[in-house]
């Protein structure tokens, strides 16, 4: 997979923020089938920064009701990306 295909996206959150600020870890919107060795790569090749650690979490999707019964949004995967202390991404 390509470093564009892997990271689809920044997450842009109240906790996210402070994790940037105070212990220099990113969240990310990741493709599901992507592994830690990939994400790490694409994020080191996209940003320019040196990766320390990389966790990722399934999130499952919300079930709604809808005017003719059920639904669920889909489950979706986010990494969290430690930087080394000397390297920071600008994401706002």
């Amino acid at each position: 997979m390509h470093a564009i295909d892997v990271l689809k996206r920044p997450l842009i959150t109240e906790k996210s923020a402070w994790e940037s600020e105070a212990r220099n870890r990113y969240s990310f919107k990741v493709d599901m089938r992507a592994r830690k060795g990939q994400i790490k790569r694409a994020v080191e090749q996209m940003y320019g920064v040196r990766v320390m650690r990389v966790s990722t979490q399934v999130r499952k999707g919300k079930y709604f009701r809808t005017r003719w019964g059920t639904a669920k949004t889909a489950n979706w995967k986010r990494a969290t990306v430690q930087l080394h202390p000397e390297d920071r991404i600008e994401l706002f």
